[in-house]
């Protein structure tokens, strides 16, 4: 007790003397240098006040959390703002194409002419494809094998007279003996091409060319061959009885003699299509049929885009909209425009 007394005494007297000592310099060189020293650090006193702005916290990492959660409440929640929240990212990269969608580099390698073609077509799945190595991306400038255009053509003829059974073409199965004999029942193709030929659609054995024993399904697809598959499932009637000098004054075909007798028949019905010719839709203007040239996918797109006589037919555009008139029986098709998507 005594000492913490005479400590207390102590520390009295020599603030007194402390007070007396600074009231007697005031104003005196030493007096201004006392003072000097005894003002704070600007670093240490802009320290203390960011100190005494924030919170106290007891370690760095709380610290942040308190940061980002005092930021996230500057900002009601989204559900509370009518917004959808996500925690996707989001980033400015280019969306990939669907699977009923060309990417845009495949888009650029068809031609203007035939682009509204597929680009319909492939809205509606109707260009499915498929190779050595499992599906693939469409090649619109290279050449559409037998067995492809067989797949692709009794699928689109299904769905374009999906209302109209009378119309459709039974698959075959895999129970049947294969008309062909390089397409067994195990084929990709088995089942357009088993149903094309026992349907009278191509020619086969079971039509009477009994020496049509092969159907070649990876061979090139041939204009006289789109033509002559194609035809029949517009007409829906017997192919008429055609010359080469026929299909000269009709068409004005230089190479009309070239043309099989078969196929004649089939290229003079297609005349009777008018403006909505296979012909005239795949290959555009010419004097050359060329009935030995292989035909490209986009080709043989632009021929299925449409089934159909002159006076009633169906278009793929109108498959997309079905709300509008696909015909008009007074022979005017109201879609006779492709889509321009």
């Amino acid at each position: 007790m005594a000492n913490r007394f005479l400590s207390v005494s102590t520390s009295l007297v020599i603030s007194l003397m402390g007070a007396s000592f600074w009231t007697g310099c005031a104003g005196t060189p030493l007096g201004d240098s006392v003072e000097q020293s005894l003002e704070a650090d600007p670093q240490l006193e802009e320290q203390a006040r960011s100190q005494a702005g924030s919170t106290p916290t007891d370690t760095t990492a709380e610290t942040g959390a308190a940061s980002e959660r005092g930021t996230r409440q500057v900002r009601p929640p989204a559900d509370q703002m009518g917004e959808t929240a996500t925690s996707t990212p989001q980033t400015n990269s280019t969306p990939a194409p669907t699977a009923n969608a060309f990417s845009s580099s495949t888009l650029e390698q068809i031609p203007d002419e035939l682009r509204p073609y597929l680009v319909d077509l492939k809205a509606l799945g109707l260009l499915q494809t498929s190779g050595s190595e499992g599906n693939r991306q469409i090649q619109p400038n290279q050449p559409i094998s037998r067995g492809q255009y067989a797949q692709w053509l009794l699928a689109a003829n299904n769905r374009f007279y999906q209302d109209q059974p009378d119309k459709r073409i039974r698959r075959g199965v895999s129970s049947s003996a294969p008309v062909f004999e390089d397409v067994p029942s195990s084929h990709p193709a088995f089942g357009a091409v088993q149903g094309l030929a026992e349907a009278g659609i191509i020619p086969s054995p079971l039509t009477g060319n009994a020496t049509t024993i092969n159907f070649r399904p990876d061979a090139p697809l041939t204009r006289k061959d789109l033509v002559l598959w194609k035809v029949p499932l517009d007409t829906h009637a017997a192919l008429p009885e055609a010359t080469a000098t026929a299909i000269t004054e009709a068409w004005g075909f230089q190479d009309a003699s070239k043309i099989e007798p078969l196929a004649q028949r089939a290229v003079l019905a297609d005349h009777q299509n008018g403006e909505f010719a296979n012909i005239r839709r795949a290959f555009g203007y010419t004097t050359l049929f060329q009935p030995d040239k292989a035909v490209t996918e986009a080709e043989a797109a632009a021929a299925l885009w449409r089934f159909g006589s002159q006076t009633e037919g169906i278009t793929a555009t109108s498959l997309r909209q079905p709300s509008s008139q696909s015909t008009d029986r007074n022979g005017a098709d109201r879609n006779n425009g492709a889509s321009s998507e």
